[in-house]
């Protein structure tokens, strides 16, 4: 295994295509074929489910992803420190971030940077990914995190996690069923925010269905307390109510027969500036990103929602 073959794999994976790889990465389809599984044997398990058109990822190979992701990006680390040669960083640096993430990541991101280049004024400008994507190709940001962005050669993109968008519903409200399936999903009425509605309904559309949008809210706190109210019920990547799931304030479901998900990128315009202090402040958003990523903020265990248990009798 070396980093070719790692950036090899992470492509296919991007791509959903050893055709369409093969072509970007100027090999014959036989020997990307190989690669792969030669990764797959020295691994011990099955990266690629192959499909009568394309690939998919299985659970093992999004694990395997990941993990490939942030090797490579600790070599390109590594080779930046290099070159940089220890100067002092300074200088303004514009940061885009969705209302999803920007509470998850906004807080540590600006501490970090001022603890490691406390020269840099880093400025957070929160928007949906269409608005953010305008932003950085008219120059008015450095950097965003992109969710599920458009391939253009004007933009410099580096894939940071793949991530579930799970159903999320009051405590309790589900009774005994453990997932939601397509069917159900489909007829349920939601709410949820315009940049994930685009999101979810181009996944959905490959399987011919749409969403039963109840109501289009642009405030994730909002959404978080008419579920919580029991006023509605809505779709959100794992990360987003992680701490209410985790302490019971609400219900999370997989969504069965469709892979629902959004992949996290970090971009910056090709045509625009491109100083230490960026790349510095890009580099501490990937390092945050692995470090999430290996604690479990990406992933949640959705789970049965039950019926509250009944207290235990004191013994007189």
């Amino acid at each position: 295994m070396d980093l070719r073959d790692l950036k090899c794999f992470i492509l296919t994976a991007e791509l959903g295509s050893i055709t369409r790889a093969s072509g970007e990465l100027g090999l014959v389809q036989s020997a990307l074929s190989r690669k792969v599984q030669a990764l797959e044997e020295e691994l011990g398990c099955t990266l690629f489910n192959r499909l009568p058109r394309g690939i998919q990822l299985t659970p093992a190979g999004r694990r395997f992803l990941d993990r490939a992701r942030r090797i490579v990006r600790e070599v390109e680390f590594a080779r930046s420190d290099a070159r940089e040669g220890g100067g002092e960083l300074s200088g303004a640096v514009s940061l885009g971030l969705s209302p999803t993430l920007a509470p998850l990541l906004a807080p540590d991101c600006l501490a970090q940077t001022a603890m490691d280049a406390p020269g840099i004024q880093l400025k957070i400008v929160e928007g949906f990914s269409s608005t953010l994507l305008d932003l950085l190709l008219t120059g008015r940001i450095d950097l965003a995190v992109l969710t599920n962005p458009p391939r253009t050669t004007m933009l410099r993109q580096e894939p940071s996690v793949s991530e579930e968008i799970l159903v999320v519903t009051p405590p309790g409200a589900r009774g005994i069923q453990p997932f939601f399936s397509l069917d159900e999903l489909c007829n349920e009425p939601v709410v949820v925010t315009s940049g994930l509605r685009t999101v979810i309904e181009e996944q959905l559309h490959r399987h011919g269905r749409a969403l039963n949008v109840a109501a289009e809210i642009d405030s994730v706190e909002a959404i978080r307390r008419m579920v919580m109210r029991g006023q509605a019920i809505t779709l959100m990547p794992a990360s987003t109510f992680h701490e209410d799931v985790r302490e019971h304030r609400l219900d999370a479901f997989h969504v069965t027969h469709a892979s629902l998900h959004r992949l996290l990128v970090i971009a910056q315009p090709l045509s625009g500036r491109d100083t230490p202090a960026i790349r510095q402040v890009a580099e501490t958003l990937a390092r945050q990103f692995s470090d999430l990523s290996d604690a479990g903020a990406f992933r949640l265990q959705a789970r049965m929602s039950r019926k509250p248990s009944k207290p235990k009798r004191e013994r007189s």
